[in-house]
């Protein structure tokens, strides 16, 4: 029996009279959290919020930050030198998404500078936007102050302004490896240009990666490029950008280094003298008690070498200064590639003695 059947008459009528409501495309919409338009910064809502929430975490990277603050001082002077024109860089934002949804949001037209880190073995985007092809093109070909560059629209590119934003592309490129010096060894290297963004995918859509955005200003001219670092990317040095950095000082502090030299060198250490050395075997060891005699096959003239935490060091004659046993220096020896304990590699003291059971 249905549950219409177990109402009165007058329900069921009443019932059947409601209409059905339908929802606006407006309120689906709100509903699934597509209101907002592709790359927008605005807050998500409903089930694109909860699965955006649940596939990917993005962690910071305290190093990164101080990388591209350096970057923005050494690219300053080098486009300064490059354009002969007042230049300033600033970092308009550094944060994390996914990789295809920033491809989706790119906008064209648009020059996309694929770059590959040797070291790493992995690969990098740069996206130069269309005001900032239209200012360097203008700025590098003279084009006067005051006057704005007339837009590229509704043509492709053209060989010489392509050429001109690849040269752009290999100076910051050259910059950003200057950047990373601090950190690690590394080397971007300019692979290619694209317009079309699907042939830029250098790596997967649900990929996490950095969008870092750098703003640069020509006096009334200028514009913004892009540097995208999937997190696969920089997967070689993760635990180096981890790390909290603290100062201004990039690199060798010279105020510590001269402080540790001096400490380094007021540090007291033990020398030792060893008159002599004897290979014994196990046994002739055990045997030994009070009274027993070894000889040493050394003669009163023979020199001595003196030691610092097993390293042998010098070579010296003993005598005698003030009533007080003395030595004195008449030979330096070589200390590489020695282990504590002055036994190199090869299974050979300096002394010429093989390493065995030894009596000082």
């Amino acid at each position: 029996m249905s549950a219409a059947g177990d109402l009165p008459n007058d329900d069921v009528e009443a019932a059947s009279e409601i209409p059905a409501r339908v929802l606006s495309q407006t309120e689906i919409d709100n509903l699934l959290g597509l209101d907002g338009a592709p790359g927008s910064q605005a807050p998500q809502s409903g089930l694109r919020k909860v699965v955006s929430a649940g596939l990917v975490s993005y962690e910071r990277l305290p190093m990164l930050e101080i990388v591209f603050d350096r970057l923005v001082r050494i690219l300053s002077t080098s486009l300064r030198n490059m354009t002969s024109d007042n230049v300033e860089v600033s970092i308009d934002k550094i944060t994390s998404l996914r990789f295809g949804d920033y491809m989706n949001a790119i906008p064209l037209p648009a020059m996309l500078s694929v770059f590959k880190a040797e070291q790493w073995d992995n690969f990098g985007l740069m996206v130069i936007d269309a005001p900032m092809i239209c200012s360097i093109v203008d700025v590098l070909l003279g084009g006067r102050r005051g006057t704005s560059p007339m837009r590229i629209e509704g043509r492709p590119y053209t060989t010489i302004e392509r050429m001109l934003v690849e040269r752009l592309a290999a100076q910051i490129l050259g910059d950003l490896s200057i950047s990373f010096d601090p950190v690690c060894q590394v080397t971007f290297r300019y692979e290619r240009t694209e317009v079309n963004p699907r042939f830029a995918a250098i790596s997967r859509a649900s990929n996490a990666a950095i969008l870092v955005k750098l703003r640069l200003e020509m006096d009334d001219r200028g514009g913004s490029f892009e540097i995208v670092l999937p997190y696969a990317t920089l997967e070689p040095i993760r635990d180096l950008l981890l790390q909290q950095f603290m100062g201004e000082r990039f690199g060798r502090d010279n105020i510590w280094e001269t402080h540790l030299a001096e400490e380094l060198r007021d540090t007291m250490v033990e020398l030792d003298a060893v008159l002599g050395e004897q290979t014994m075997n196990l046994c002739e060891v055990l045997a030994l008690k009070v009274g027993s005699r070894i000889v040493f096959p050394l003669s009163s003239d023979d020199p001595v070498q003196l030691r610092c935490g097993g390293v042998p060091l010098f070579l010296a004659r003993t005598g005698k200064r003030r009533d007080r046993s003395a030595v004195q220096i008449e030979e330096k020896l070589p200390t590489c590639g020695m282990n504590p304990g002055g036994v190199n590699p090869s299974g050979v003291n300096p002394s010429g003695v093989n390493n065995g059971a030894q009596g000082e």
